[in-house]
């Protein structure tokens, strides 16, 4: 059998469940670090709740995805997972999802493997979002997920720090509304208002336009060029602001 024939032969049980997202249609992928929890508090033993170098190690990772082949007009970024949002007319690769899929989880991988030193891992997910409204819902969800992780974190290991078990630090958590857990953060001494927003709220990547001296090449004269570079924002607006901030970058 020549080359080409059993190419033909054999491609087709690769591609014959292929799924190509419909022209108009928004993506948005969602990247999530797997087995996070093991690898920042147990391997590498990140401080907890929060620690600035898991925050810029995937912030630089939201960049890196933000340059690797995809127009994304906005990378969002908590905890242990990035959300990327893809322009509207997207055409890479032909909208075929695993490719998205494949590309996007190998590159977050090697990208945050080499920032840590070791082996970081992560699979990725595509939502597929008819309208601009949905988008908007998709960003105010991991948005307000930030928030109530970032209390529930701040309890927990508040908690911990008091001598309190994993299980116990957890079963003293069950049923706590939003106001008692604000309440036993502030009779301990943090105010949870005051905690930084990147904590509560994640940080944003989007790009921006800025100019730039540059050397006009046909009279040398020292010009203004105008060039394009991603602005990392660790103050997102919050709720419906959010909402409205997402809906402006459409």
């Amino acid at each position: 059998m020549k080359f080409d024939e059993l190419d033909r032969k054999m491609r087709v049980y690769e591609t014959a469940h292929d799924i190509c997202v419909l022209p108009k249609i928004f993506m948005v992928a969602r990247i999530d670090g797997r087995s996070f929890t093991r690898l920042t508090k147990e391997v590498h033993q990140f401080e907890a709740p929060f620690d600035v170098r898991m925050r810029d190690m995937m912030t630089e990772t939201t960049k890196h995805l933000m340059n690797c082949g995809f127009n994304v007009i906005f990378g969002y970024t908590q905890s242990d997972e990035i959300s990327l949002l893809f322009h509207a007319e997207i055409s890479a690769f032909d909208r075929k999802l695993r490719k998205y899929n494949s590309i996007l989880a190998g590159e977050a991988s090697a990208k945050f493997s080499l920032l840590l030193g070791d082996v970081g891992a992560f699979d990725c997910r595509i939502s597929e979002l008819p309208n601009a409204d949905l988008v908007c819902d998709y960003f105010r969800w991991r948005n307000e997920d930030a928030h109530r992780n970032a209390l529930n974190a701040h309890c927990y290991w508040l908690l911990r720090g008091q001598n309190k078990s994993v299980g116990e630090a957890t079963k003293f958590m069950e049923k706590k509304s939003v106001a008692e857990k604000n309440e036993l953060l502030f009779q301990n001494g943090t105010n949870f208002n005051d905690i930084p927003l990147w904590q509560k709220r994640g940080t944003g990547l989007y790009w921006e336009d800025y100019e730039k001296e540059a050397t006009n090449k046909l009279t040398g004269e020292m010009v203004l060029a105008t060039r394009r570079r991603i602005k990392i924002d660790y103050e997102l607006p919050m709720r419906d602001e959010f909402s409205e901030f997402i809906r402006s970058l459409l």
